[in-house]
């Protein structure tokens, strides 16, 4: 291709720098749009030489391929109104190129004389845009095998549940199988928390809010149904967790949520709420009901349940703290815990 003589109205100084320093594809218009000259990496991109294209307006450059009509409009614009084309986008086949996708920006400049022409860089994206999208596809195609694994999961989990329940009706000890029946629901209690996870957002976080209500319906219609009069109600300012800490948010509501169902209402009706609360990295989530508080139980405080939501709160980096009086119990899971301060 053959080079432009240095000058053509504009600075040797500027016209040394636009052809000898700049990578991208440069051309600089006049105020009819019409090429005055353009680096070495334009005419190498686009195929062209200086003595075909200059005079020559920018539309009709390559056949018509730059005949944008929005584009041609904003160049227009940029030296009588004072206006810059920032990151406008050309997703355009090409004769030579291909389908190729461009940024272009302009800008006018002015030289020593005060005669102002437009400057215009074109920077080839197509390279990344094509990493975007297969990036994007990687995530939906991980996404897609997450969601698959946690069902699969929680499949497999609620058969080896159904299996211990089968178990549990031909054993004659009343106690083996009060401790089947009670393996079967905290094994069915973490199949409802792994078919309820469902990662969507930035980062694959996850919604705490419409995570918890939809877990909570879950265990409203398996635990509660149309059997009794309790209701199950989420309430939440909002956040984001990653999956492992829905986890353990999602198993320890659970089993608060079952703890409540067990004991708190003697005479079968009543509310249990769940709320979380957070601000920075400090968050809290309660488990309440308004039933008839721990003096009426004692042993409803204490034993397994106990242990693994001290267990897992302990995971979370979270610590327990209770308050029960005659109208209700609540259970908070607060982070970070008081020692961690």
């Amino acid at each position: 291709m053959n080079k432009p003589p240095h000058g053509n109205g504009l600075s040797s100084e500027l016209t040394n720098a636009i052809v000898d320093t700049l990578r991208e594809p440069i051309v600089i218009l006049d105020s009819d749009l019409r090429v005055v000259v353009g680096n070495q990496a334009f005419y190498d991109t686009f195929e062209v030489d200086y003595g075909k294209i200059h005079g020559k307006k920018f539309a009709e450059l390559g056949n018509g391929e730059w005949n944008i009509p929005a584009l041609v409009t904003l160049l227009k614009q940029v030296i009588p109104e004072k206006t810059n084309v920032e990151a406008y986008e050309v997703i355009h086949t090409f004769e030579r190129l291909g389908l190729r996708v461009m940024i272009l920006n302009a800008r006018s400049i002015t030289l020593s004389d005060e005669h102002q022409d437009i400057f215009v860089s074109i920077t080839d994206i197509t390279d990344q845009r094509k990493t975007e999208r297969d990036k994007e596809n990687l995530m939906l195609q991980k996404d897609t095998l997450l969601k698959e694994m946690r069902h699969r999961i929680a499949n497999s989990l609620q058969l080896i549940a159904s299996i211990i329940l089968l178990k549990a009706g031909s054993v004659k000890s009343e106690e083996s199988k009060a401790h089947l029946e009670d393996a079967h629901d905290r094994i069915l209690s973490i199949a409802t928390v792994q078919r309820n996870l469902d990662p969507t957002s930035e980062g694959s976080l996850v919604p705490v809010l419409d995570y918890l209500r939809t877990l909570c319906e879950s265990l409203a219609r398996s635990m509660i149904g149309g059997r009794k009069p309790i209701t199950l109600k989420v309430t939440s300012g909002g956040g984001t967790v990653t999956p492992d800490e829905a986890i353990g948010l999602g198993l320890i509501t659970t089993e608060l949520v079952a703890n409540a169902l067990k004991h708190a209402f003697p005479k079968g009706e009543g509310q249990i709420s769940v709320t979380y609360e957070s601000k920075g990295e400090t968050w809290k989530l309660s488990v309440g009901d308004d039933g008839v508080g721990l003096s009426a139980n004692a042993a409803r405080g204490e034993g397994l349940g106990t242990s693994i939501i001290e267990s897992l709160a302990n995971q979370l980096s979270a610590e327990v703290h209770r308050e029960s009086t005659s109208r209700g119990t609540v259970v908070s899971i607060v982070h970070p815990r008081t020692d961690a301060l």
